[in-house]
């Protein structure tokens, strides 16, 4: 029989409500494929935003929770910014504006191998405070990387300049540090041992259309929704998951399916192995692939599937 704790005396404050507690949302931003979600995921400790070498893969802002004793930092994983074209573009740069806005501090991400700096996404950083990350530096000298910083730098007062390299966890510690010395004093706005506020269900679907980036080229990626329709927990079973993969014409469908249903069935098990992992508990994927015709242009498909307009 485990032993009863003794209740804590109102007294005695929590950690979260200690007065060095400190807590705030930071927002990464840049350009495409410069690095967020794979820091996001570096500083969770785990994968929580798809990542891919194509460009653009982020749709929506994702929400990490990092918690420890003393602190509690809210990451927001933004789209990479770009000029939009389209509906759901305009949609993506409206969750980066919406990211920034929200944010006690901006972790502005730069790939260090570029020799120009990113003015398009300097134009999101308004009047937080904000330091820079310069980001694959494993790729590039130091003599090389520092005409770049004193551009920046002449761009915009960034309070701290930190080179990494996100994917081989180079210099994390010091960006956490520069984050966490930053943030205001306050006690905790989630449970501690939540790590995200999205449900499940997001994630899931996250992970599906990942293996499709992945496994398909060209248009056909981007042209895809995923959407969970069901999911059923059935006791002494494995839970039963039915998703839709939405695609803009009957040619993409035809490519997803595949002959004989078997690139179908390669996303399934590519997805499902990862799902698994990521809920710990055994799944049955169902896949099924519609035609919703310009949906990234339709403000009403748009909206049901839960992108803002």
């Amino acid at each position: 029989m485990p032993t009863e704790h003794p209740p804590v005396s109102p007294e005695v404050p929590s950690p979260e409500d200690a007065p060095e507690h400190r807590s705030g949302y930071v927002a990464p931003l840049g350009k495409p494929n410069v690095g967020k979600s794979t820091l996001l995921n570096a500083l969770m400790g785990q994968k929580l935003s798809i990542v891919t070498h194509r460009p653009q893969t982020t749709r929506r802002r994702v929400l990490g929770i990092l918690s420890g004793d003393d602190h509690q930092v809210v990451l927001l994983d933004t789209p990479g910014i770009i000029e939009p074209r389209y509906g759901l573009q305009k949609s993506m740069m409206n969750e980066v504006r919406t990211s920034t806005a929200d944010a006690d501090l901006l972790v502005f991400m730069a790939d260090a191998t570029r020799d120009n700096v990113d003015d398009l996404s300097l134009k999101y950083v308004q009047h937080q405070p904000a330091i820079l990350v310069l980001n694959k530096i494993d790729k590039i000298s130091q003599e090389e990387v520092l005409p770049l910083v004193s551009a920046y730098m002449d761009a915009h007062a960034f309070q701290e300049v930190i080179p990494v390299s996100a994917l081989k966890g180079k210099n994390l510690d010091i960006v956490l540090a520069s984050i966490l010395k930053r943030l205001p004093l306050g006690p905790a706005f989630y449970p501690k041992e939540m790590i995200s506020e999205q449900p499940e269900r997001f994630f899931v679907a996250e992970i599906i259309r990942e293996k499709i980036f992945k496994l398909f080229r060209q248009e056909i990626p981007y042209s895809t929704q995923v959407n969970i329709i069901s999911w059923e927990e059935r006791e002494g079973d494995k839970d039963l998951v039915h998703a839709d993969i939405v695609v803009e014409r009957d040619s993409q469908k035809g490519i997803l399916i595949g002959k004989g249903g078997k690139a179908l069935k390669k996303i399934g098990t590519f997805a499902r192995e990862d799902i698994e992992g990521f809920i710990d508990r055994p799944i049955f994927l169902k896949l099924h692939v519609k035609v919703r015709g310009d949906w990234r242009n339709s403000e009403s498909h748009l909206r049901s599937f839960g992108y803002t307009t």
